[in-house]
């Protein structure tokens, strides 16, 4: 049975994911599934998401990153369960790391 209690996950995607419109997909993505958090790439070339909203909205946002917009390429998505923080209002795209 999937949940509709807030859940929270930190994603970590990794290929060529950066310079490829891939945090604006992200970002779409995430608050057409009624999600919110962050995007954001990080220096050693992966991207970051940090998710909070329904498991199986989760779950899509999940599926969509691995598939990734044109011009991008997933190699490997490592995910993380997080506490529910409570802190978002929407689904932003933040500065990088650099």
């Amino acid at each position: 049975m999937v949940s509709r209690a807030p859940q929270a996950k930190r994603f970590y995607a990794a290929g060529r994911v950066q310079g490829v419109g891939f945090r604006w997909f992200v970002q779409a993505t995430a608050s057409r599934l009624g999600l919110v958090g962050f995007v954001r790439n990080l220096d050693d070339g992966r991207v970051e998401i940090m998710a909070e909203g329904e498991e199986l909205a989760l779950r899509t946002l999940r599926g969509e990153i691995g598939s990734g917009p044109p011009g991008s390429r997933v190699d490997s998505i490592e995910e993380q369960d997080l506490p529910v923080s409570g802190r978002f209002e929407n689904f932003r795209i933040l500065p990088g790391t650099r």
